[in-house]
């Protein structure tokens, strides 16, 4: 049962368990290592071993997503429509733009903005196949003007594949774990190297991308999924709800409630008992809401954002806009009691790909920036570098680099 816990209490449950990412690094650096070494060959292995793989290869053709397209049914198709339109929207406005401007007669700064050339999508397909992440990592890459978006994803799913032929991927790859990690990273003759990879997925995935940071682009590593409610009133059966639709992503995932209301807080731990009765997912519900979840009472709103901003939340949810100046650290903030996080997850625009485990701290969700370089320019005009010349000249000499000094100077008339 959801627990109610008083604020003193909430400190164990609002410290996260440390990720068991260093067994799982163990686990995955042979195969990261042997698709180093063997590229498509221990691809296939690995695909076949964990995916179950029944094909020669692990590259899907155009035909057959073409043919998943076919048997999408009309309502799914009029979602994706729907929820790509507002995608693209919300993304368009992520995008860092050129700029240029002078800053001093003669010098004159700026920056251009090129698209990376090839990203891969990691799309989970195990318990619960989620078109709705090809959704959110490919329109941004699009947006963004990447050429060449590939998708990898471990199981033939008509939603999946039929999305991609919508959306006209550069090419689908049934394959998923680290070995698919590891094929985008370093690029086998099947599959092509990608300058980042995005999209979440299970332990194994968290840890390949972690280890690989650096030999490819990654968005985050992700942990376990979370919601964070701010709430002092509201309908029960509405937070329940919410809470429920975010444990039942995983038995790790957590759902915290923060209420000024003793009266408020048992209403919604008996909605959450009520609506488990029925609900489908409820054997994977129940072990999230019963060990990592909890409504924890608090004196005021303003301790429950201190509370938050400590805590990071991947999706916190506010009572109203009030509140969001005092927002600081959080990956995406759900506004009103309208505003269910259901609708971030599909539909509404911005990314549902969301940094977990406290890295909101740094960060927000994935971007269409995510997929860009901003590459800065300088144009100096002779009074320009004249003017300078001192300051140049000075800090070279300060730091022992006298070429650099001598680089300005020489071009004095």
């Amino acid at each position: 049962m959801l627990r109610i816990l008083d604020s003193k209490q909430a400190e164990r449950l609002l410290t996260r368990r440390a990720a068991r990412l260093s067994e799982a690094e163990a686990v995955v650096q042979p195969i990261l290592e042997a698709v180093r070494r063997r590229g498509d060959q221990a691809l296939l292995e690995y695909a076949r071993k964990f995916d179950a793989l029944d094909r020669p290869g692990v590259a899907v053709s155009r035909a057959e997503l073409d043919a998943s397209a076919r048997r999408l049914s009309p309502a799914f198709r009029a979602a994706v429509r729907t929820a790509a339109r507002n995608i693209r929207a919300f993304a368009k406005l992520q995008l860092p733009r050129p700029r240029r401007v002078v800053v001093a007669p003669g010098l004159e700064l700026g920056q251009i903005v090129r698209p990376l050339e090839t990203v891969a999508a990691y799309i989970p397909a195990g318990r619960y196949p989620l078109p709705s992440t090809l959704l959110m990592t490919v329109l941004p890459a699009q947006v963004a003007g990447v050429k060449n978006i590939c998708v990898a994803s471990p199981r033939a799913v008509d939603e999946i594949w039929g999305t991609a032929s919508l959306l006209k991927v550069s090419g689908l790859f049934q394959m998923g774990g680290a070995h698919a990690i590891a094929a985008f990273a370093f690029g086998t003759r099947t599959v092509p190297r990608a300058e980042r990879i995005a999209g979440p997925g299970n332990i194994y995935v968290a840890a390949a991308k972690k280890l690989l940071a650096g030999e490819v682009g990654i968005d985050f590593v992700a942990g376990p999924t979370e919601i964070l409610l701010i709430a002092r009133d509201g309908n029960p059966a509405w937070i329940a709800a919410d809470m429920l639709a975010q444990a039942e992503h995983d038995t790790d995932a957590s759902a915290i409630l923060l209420t000024t209301s003793k009266r408020l807080a048992q209403a919604v731990v008996k909605q959450v008992e009520l609506q488990l009765a029925t609900l489908p997912t409820a054997g994977v519900a129940r072990v999230a809401i019963d060990s990592n979840s909890a409504v924890i009472l608090v004196g005021s709103l303003g301790e429950a954002m201190a509370l938050a901003n400590r805590f990071a939340p991947e999706h916190l949810s506010i009572p109203g806009r009030d509140l969001l100046k005092q927002v600081q650290n959080a990956g995406s903030v759900f506004i009103g009691p309208h505003s269910t996080e259901a609708a971030g997850d599909y539909a509404s625009g911005p990314n549902h790909v969301l940094p977990t485990s406290g890295a909101a701290r740094v960060r927000g969700g994935l971007s269409a920036a995510d997929f860009v370089k901003v590459i800065s320019t300088q144009q100096l005009s002779p009074a320009a570098l004249e003017r300078l010349t001192p300051a140049i000249t000075t800090l070279a000499r300060a730091e022992g680099l006298e070429a650099h000094a001598r680089s300005a100077e020489v071009r004095r008339g």
